[in-house]
């Protein structure tokens, strides 16, 4: 924590720096206006932001649109205030240190950035840096704090009954959700923690992890798939990727989405987290991409995390693009295999073959999706693994658009053995093709699609 001196001296600072950039009139982009929601900005941090908003892809903006019931032009300026409240939350949390109670953004466009703290001097110091000041009861280490002791509880027994738990930074609390009361009690007691700080919600929700089918660029491990989450390097050369856990354990081989070898899991972790990186072969290529699924495909251009309540999309071959909000970071959610923490909550849908697949807030590559519950006909919740830690604890690097292996700039190969089901290949009825070793018959006319493989496709192929 900051000594009273040092604090003051952070203050003033600050202060002046607001206000020599307000008198210069550079303001953050996307059109604030007033001080109540004024960012700070400077001329690079505002070219940086107009400069990831142009990079945007078509098809995440469409996506954004329709799962936020926002412009397309809104959903541009969003992910520039986005990315400019990220940064200055970032600031603040260093600058406030102990009293710093969390961060969100509010508005379709996120034009405001509201920040809390636990002393009501510290709110001169946060409404100068551009943001909304909120005094509050708890800070977000002692709420941190408490989930902490909920985690540890569960690691040795995961909670029946008790599906998810997670910091509500908007809220100030933290929340744990249960089909029945007594069961959250009784998880409650069981790791010792003042309920005062823990308000209990009811859900029926039954979380599950997402690895039985496909996911963004599918894969292939034995009789299982998921997707990859992002391009990464490990030691300047080894090519490889991040995805989830729950897919596949140390030593796995996996195929590519062709069927052709691609590569085999090196390092992986679930329950507990649920993360893992495969490295490939040199058939394959990194590149900084998120599938766009006929939407254009998005380049990752970095991985700052964003705050609560920022927009964020999810990419996956059995549902597509689809956006929400970034409900709660640092949440535990209980499996059936066992209990999972620090992953991010999302009202992003998803279903069973989305596993493994990217999330992503603009440009900034956010985790890979893990599990959750509901459906995208009905909407649903779904919990991403954050990316940062698994880099951090793989010794990884991100591939993206400016670094990284980028070149050659080819796709991994796309010519399968003849006879075997290929995206992009024409079949008419009664013809042939094979598809993880099993044979199939066509039975109406169509040209594949990613997706579209035959034993998940029962209207176009019958097993032979």
């Amino acid at each position: 924590m900051a000594s009273p001196v040092k604090s003051s001296i952070l203050r003033r600072r600050a202060t002046a720096a607001a206000a020599a950039t307000l008198a210069a009139g550079a303001l953050v982009l996307a059109g604030i206006t007033s001080s109540a929601s004024a960012g700070p900005g400077t001329p690079d941090r505002d070219t940086r932001a107009q400069s990831g908003s142009s990079d945007l892809s078509p098809g995440l903006l469409k996506a954004m649109s329709k799962d936020l019931g926002i412009t397309k032009a809104q959903a541009k300026t969003r992910v520039g205030n986005e990315s400019s409240a990220s940064e200055t939350a970032e600031r603040l949390r260093s600058s406030l240190g102990a009293s710093y109670a969390g961060a969100h953004v509010t508005g379709p466009t996120a034009d405001r950035l509201v920040v809390a703290t636990t002393q009501a001097k510290e709110t001169a110091l946060i409404e100068a840096a551009g943001a909304t000041a909120r005094v509050v009861k708890h800070s977000l280490d002692q709420l941190d704090g408490v989930k902490k002791s909920l985690d540890r509880t569960a690691k040795s027994t995961a909670p029946k009954g008790v599906p998810v738990w997670y910091v509500d930074v908007k809220g100030n609390r933290v929340v744990v959700e249960a089909a029945r009361t007594a069961s959250a009690h009784a998880f409650l007691d069981r790791a010792g923690v003042d309920r005062s700080e823990v308000t209990v919600r009811h859900s029926d929700a039954k979380p599950r992890t997402f690895a039985d089918l496909r996911g963004g660029d599918a894969y292939y491990m034995g009789g299982g798939r998921c997707s990859i989450g992002f391009s990464v390097t490990r030691g300047g050369s080894q090519a490889g990727f991040v995805t989830a856990g729950h897919c596949g354990t140390p030593g796995t081989s996996t195929t590519g989405y062709n069927q052709q070898a691609q590569g085999s899991f090196q390092g992986s972790t679930f329950p507990g987290r649920d993360y893992a990186w495969v490295a490939t072969n040199s058939n394959w290529t990194a590149r900084p991409l998120v599938n766009g699924y006929g939407n254009g495909d998005v380049t990752v251009t970095g991985s700052t995390e964003a705050v609560e309540q920022s927009s964020i999309c999810r990419s996956g071959s059995t549902t597509g693009w689809h956006c929400g909000i970034v409900q709660q970071r640092n949440t535990s959610v209980s499996y059936p295999q066992g209990t999972v923490s620090g992953v991010t909550r999302t009202n992003v849908c998803a279903e069973p073959g989305d596993s493994g697949g990217s999330f992503i807030s603009g440009s900034q590559a956010q985790g890979m999706t893990s599990g959750g519950s509901g459906n995208c006909r009905q909407g649903g919740t779904t919990f991403f693994q954050p990316v940062n830690p698994a880099l951090s604890v793989y010794g990884l690097t991100l591939v993206t658009r400016d670094g990284g292996p980028t070149d050659p700039p080819t796709d991994p190969p796309t010519d399968p053995p003849v006879g075997t089901w290929s995206v992009g290949k024409s079949y008419k009825a009664g013809d042939t093709a094979t598809h993880g070793g099993n044979s199939y018959r066509c039975l109406q006319a169509h040209t594949a699609q990613q997706g579209w493989e035959p034993p998940n496709t029962p209207a176009l192929w019958a097993r032979s």
